[in-house]
């Protein structure tokens, strides 16, 4: 008798607006810069199951895979969160997270995201797809799906220039302030892991 392997899991950083993001379902991808950049998009192919490869450089290194794996793996998310103890139930401890508990009353600081454990975690994701391409090679409805949403007031029509020019302005704004303005400039091959939301 054969058993099923249980999928991979990872953890991944987002921000709170992210993270927010994610809670209301605008957000189902994220890119990331690839450490081995690629000289070209002949570097580029197909690894495992949809998983994209980039050939190393260095011929005597192994070619680099996602490092947030392939579709069906699964990602939990660390975000910011703290440890409480509640006066209804003095013998149990207590998870909230900044994103939806923005409480003050708990006596301690929000602790940082990068150091969430696993049994800490609320939002777990199934990838369903990975490849890799330029950072600014992203259409209007990819940056929606990176969980931006323009404001009301410009989201009237879909061809008005005001609309037209906010998400690439709005997408460049989120990148530089993660990554630099000379992240942003040098254009980079970027993992787009696009995912799912395993647990409500």
């Amino acid at each position: 008798m054969t058993t099923s392997s249980q999928p991979k899991e990872r953890p991944i950083l987002f921000s709170a607006p992210m993270v927010r993001a994610i809670l209301e379902d605008r957000k189902t991808v994220t890119r990331r810069a690839v450490k081995v950049q690629p000289r070209s998009k002949a570097d580029i192919g197909s690894y495992g199951i949809g998983q994209p490869f980039i050939r190393n450089p260095d011929v005597s290194k192994a070619n680099p895979a996602c490092p947030y794996g392939q579709p069906g793996d699964r990602l939990w998310v660390r975000e910011t969160w703290a440890e409480i103890r509640v006066a209804q139930a003095p013998d149990q401890e207590w998870i909230v997270y900044r994103e939806c508990d923005n409480r003050t009353d708990y006596g301690g600081p929000w602790k940082p995201s990068i150091f969430m454990p696993r049994r800490a975690c609320r939002i777990l994701l199934e990838i369903t797809a990975v490849r890799v391409e330029r950072l600014q090679d992203i259409s209007r409805s990819d940056i929606r799906a990176e969980g931006l949403q323009c404001p009301p007031e410009l989201a009237s029509d879909d061809v008005s220039p005001n609309y037209r020019d906010w998400y690439p302005a709005a997408w460049r704004e989120l990148w530089e302030s993660i990554n630099g303005a000379e992240s942003w400039s040098a254009n980079p091959w970027v993992g787009v892991v696009e995912f799912k939301w395993v647990t409500p």
